[in-house]
């Protein structure tokens, strides 16, 4: 059985909102200033590492949208393309790339995914989905790329309401780009 990973890029006030689609909201593609060779590196070898994908249908439906004719970027498009995505989403009738539809509820269908897969789960934006995945405890490792900038308002990852929840921190990475990857492991 595997983990459920989540990977967020974030501003330093906690915005998750579209770090890569500059037609989402005003600050939109906030993200890409910092995406370099160190940057693609390790998402390379952080995609190389899961099994499957895990995303919501907004995130799913922008991924797909793009990535199917994209190529190169050290592999990452070859393995984006060629891997298993599971897209929780209670109205998308149908998807292709590689994907399939879970239709239940998404914490219960994330555990039995969980059980059925013997590599990891990766989730990446989805910001619903990850509220949901958070809510019930099922995050096992979370992995927060956090940019060396100040949005002032958008989604937010860590929303009012969110319950508490102590973390663990296993590794720090920083990146000549200023963003910190910070990767935590939920208390138990």
């Amino acid at each position: 059985m595997g983990k459920i990973i989540m990977q967020q890029f974030v501003s330093l006030d906690g915005v998750m909102q579209a770090p890569g689609d500059p037609n989402e909201y005003e600050y939109g593609g906030w993200q890409m200033p910092y995406v370099g060779e160190e940057h693609l590196e390790l998402i390379v070898e952080q995609a190389h590492a899961v099994e499957a994908l895990l995303l919501g249908r907004k995130t799913y439906e922008g991924f797909a949208a793009s990535w199917p004719s994209a190529t190169g970027m050290r592999g990452l498009a070859d393995r984006m393309n060629q891997m298993a995505k599971f897209v929780m989403s209670r109205s998308l009738s149908q998807a292709e790339w590689n994907t399939s539809i879970i239709l239940g509820e998404a914490a219960e269908e994330a555990v039995k995914l969980k059980q059925q897969l013997s590599g990891d789960l990766l989730v990446v934006g989805s910001g619903d989905l990850a509220q949901t995945l958070m809510k019930h405890q099922l995050i096992d490792e979370y992995r927060l790329w956090v940019h060396p900038v100040i949005l002032g308002y958008g989604q937010r990852l860590f929303r009012e309401g969110n319950e508490r929840a102590a973390m663990r921190l296993i590794d720090v990475k920083t990146l000549k780009s200023g963003v910190v990857i910070y990767t935590y492991e939920p208390e138990k």
